[in-house]
């Protein structure tokens, strides 16, 4: 966010010299890839828990992270994209997932920069080229690179549900309803054997579905209706809006986003965002909201 803050105050006050021999858009991607090139330098990459280490046993969590100031990978929240604008269209692309996101971790800053501008948003090789301060041939030599890795780290397609899909939705409906009653069997179901549970900030994930729901019967679902879940969608993947409480007759308030990956029979992957302020930004109040909507995401009555 302060980045794109700073992007436009840039913008702002270079106007003047803008020639136009681009499109404004380009400019604007210009001014941006530059200042997030700038700011990776400074900052660690942002990952989630299994690019850390080895996962955890059964319930035993590793050592919180919270003192080191790692910054995470974040969720964000559906979108339709009708709208022409590339960054637009982006959000909507069914082939950006939190997968897809992770494994961007494993490319340096200005190959994945290079991605993005390509094969995401669709720049012209040589408008990122003039974007970077580069030349046609090194665009290319970085993007193909970039491929080359991100066919290793990305998970196969197939592995893969669209939110919207009824198989989809029909798991994270079981998922929700198993998580809010603690039913621990219903959960076992709803995994796959090689599934894998990743929480976000505390550094915490497993594998394999014994040990994912050690985990989950030992820590989190230790007692029916403890939690609230509404259906939402992330990075083009099934999600729910979390809010908890500590006790019966305790307040609900909020807690985070749980992602999904699901085969559309399974759950193959669980990535727990545990950050209250993520409640807010996919458009849902303090409160939990009355009622749950059958299909779709959003909060009840939007």
């Amino acid at each position: 966010e302060d980045l794109v803050q700073e992007t436009y105050l840039r913008a702002w006050t270079a106007w003047g010299s803008f020639e136009g021999r681009s499109s404004v858009r380009t400019w604007l991607h210009r001014i941006a890839t530059n200042l997030c090139l700038t700011a990776l330098r400074d900052h660690r990459r942002r990952i989630l828990p299994s690019g850390l280490g080895a996962p955890g046993e059964g319930a035993e969590l590793p050592a919180g992270d919270g003192r080191t100031g790692r910054l995470w990978l974040e969720p964000f929240p559906g979108h339709t994209g009708d709208g022409a604008d590339p960054s637009e269209v982006v959000l909507a692309r069914s082939d950006l997932r939190l997968a897809l996101v992770a494994s961007l971790q494993h490319l340096p800053a200005r190959q994945r920069a290079v991605f993005l501008l390509r094969d995401v948003l669709a720049y012209p090789a040589g408008d990122v080229a003039e974007m970077l301060g580069t030349s046609v041939a090194a665009v290319k030599s970085a993007l193909q690179r970039a491929r080359a890795t991100l066919e290793e780290a990305a998970p196969r397609r197939e592995l893969l549900a669209e939110p919207s899909a009824p198989e989809a939705r029909a798991v994270l409906d079981r998922y929700m309803a198993a998580f809010e009653s603690a039913d621990m069997e219903g959960m076992a179901g709803l995994l796959r054997d090689d599934a894998t549970l990743e929480v976000v900030p505390t550094g915490a994930w497993f594998r394999g579905k014994r040990a994912c729901v050690a985990h989950l019967a030992e820590r989190v679902l230790t007692a029916p209706g403890l939690y609230r879940m509404f259906p939402a969608a992330a990075n083009g993947q099934p999600a729910a809006v979390v809010y908890a409480r500590g006790g019966a007759g305790e307040a609900f308030t909020p807690f985070g986003v749980v992602v999904l990956t699901t085969d559309g029979r399974h759950i193959t992957t669980l990535t727990t965002f545990a950050d209250p302020g993520l409640v807010g930004r996919f458009g849902f109040p303090g409160v939990p909201p009355h009622g749950r909507p059958r299909h779709g995401g959003g909060p009840p009555g939007r």
